[in-house]
């Protein structure tokens, strides 16, 4: 399949963010990642920032959020599922690549507003599906009670984008390790993991 020079645009963008981060790009750079000249980044895209929605669009389309709610697998396995799909996504990249949510939010300021604030909806959003989740496995017995599943869902999150810093920092995936022993291991109701 072709591509069009809009996803070229787009593709280049999320890689250059990733790579050098959103401040650490121009235009420029991201025209010529694309094999694009500069004037044709403006017959699709008003602004950087624009670009950066559009790039955030398809990392959260690309996420696969849906085995969240995927009925074949029981809560704790849809949570054990995602955050591996996650790892073995680093894993392909060299773990040198972390999460475009992420990078964004640590250089998202007062001057992109429209870009903190689809960050800020793309974490509530995660967060809805994973303390749905984290609910019915409560419910199902499966995830300890006594957790506040919002509360949970959001320290998961939290925890999990400081570990792909270090992932990053590091370049191993000894930290993403860590987090899926601790994390199962606070959710699990069935099988104690700790000593």
């Amino acid at each position: 399949m072709v591509k069009t020079i809009r996803q070229q645009i787009v593709d280049a963008a999320q890689d250059r963010f990733n790579a050098l981060g959103y401040s650490g790009c121009g235009i420029q750079e991201i025209a010529n990642s694309a094999g694009v000249p500069k004037s044709n980044f403006y017959n699709y895209f008003k602004s950087k920032e624009r670009l950066a929605l559009e790039v955030l669009e398809g990392y959260v389309a690309s996420s696969k959020r849906e085995i969240l709610s995927d009925p074949a697998l029981s809560p704790l396995a849809r949570i054990e599922a995602h955050f591996g799909f996650f790892i073995s996504r680093y894993e392909k990249n060299g773990f040198d690549r972390g999460c475009l949510i992420g990078n964004l939010s640590a250089e998202s300021s007062d001057s992109v507003p429209l870009l903190r604030v689809a960050l800020k909806d793309a974490l509530a959003s995660w967060t809805d599906l994973l303390a749905k989740v984290i609910e019915e496995g409560q419910t199902r017995n499966e995830i300890k009670r006594g957790m506040n599943p919002v509360e949970m869902a959001r320290f998961l999150i939290n925890s999990w984008e400081g570990t792909v810093l270090r992932m990053k920092l590091t370049r191993d995936r000894r930290p993403l390790d860590d987090f899926m022993s601790i994390a199962m291991g606070l959710l699990d109701n069935r099988t104690p993991r700790f000593g």
